[in-house]
């Protein structure tokens, strides 16, 4: 666990709480997004704590540069904004991260989301970031260049494409479309790999924008 946030006092509040964690360990500490990348590079945690607002180089910049960097594919970052009406949000989605956080959230909402996080599940089910991204894509049709975006997938990939992007578990695919949860994370896996999408908040990014999935689904 890496926590990448320059205000002091809310980077040792979370630390605090952290460490009584038995499964959770911060490895590290960043002020700023370069001191954040080069952290991560340094320590390869499950999960950064990524504030979107940094000096030097913000949060989002920093989420581009972990995800962009060799070895670390399997470092997931949890955004954390002040403000549930942040446009950055979705670009820091877009730009690798696996979901985002309100900082005034609760210490249990706060543990959960970590945990979520680092299971490799994206924190998009919260009402709040459904409509942040049906905010910046419901304005987008499925249009013909949509339409060849997803003509890799097939059909039943398609199918969990939108349940994907409509917040469903693998659990809840599978029930859904009658499959084991196994062979549902088997389509996931095979669509993000089709896709170019880093982890499932980027496909639910891809569902909202291609109009598989409209902000009244």
């Amino acid at each position: 666990m890496l926590l990448a946030d320059d205000e002091g006092l809310v980077r040792s509040g979370f630390k605090v709480l952290l460490d009584l964690e038995d499964d959770i360990t911060v490895v590290g500490e960043a002020t700023n997004g370069a001191e954040a990348v080069l952290q991560a590079r340094l320590t390869r945690p499950d999960v950064v704590l990524m504030d979107i607002r940094m000096p030097k180089m913000d949060g989002i910049q920093a989420t581009t540069r972990i995800a962009e960097t060799n070895g670390l594919e399997q470092v997931r970052v949890l955004i954390l904004t002040t403000y549930d009406t942040d446009d950055n949000v979705v670009e820091a989605l877009q730009a690798g991260a696996s979901g985002f956080l309100l900082k005034d959230a609760g210490p249990a909402e706060l543990l959960h989301a970590i945990r979520v996080i680092a299971a490799g599940e994206a924190l998009l089910a919260p009402r709040i970031t459904r409509r942040l991204i049906s905010q910046f894509t419901a304005h987008r049709t499925a249009t013909q260049a949509a339409e060849d975006r997803l003509a890799v997938l097939t059909e039943r990939e398609r199918q969990v494409l939108t349940l994907v992007g409509q917040g469903l578990s693998n659990d809840e695919i599978g029930t859904a479309l009658f499959l084991s949860p196994a062979t549902a994370r088997t389509h996931v896996s095979h669509a993000m790999a089709k896709l170019g999408a880093r982890d499932r908040a980027q496909l639910v990014v891809i569902a909202y924008q291609t109009g598989l999935v409209s902000p009244h689904t």
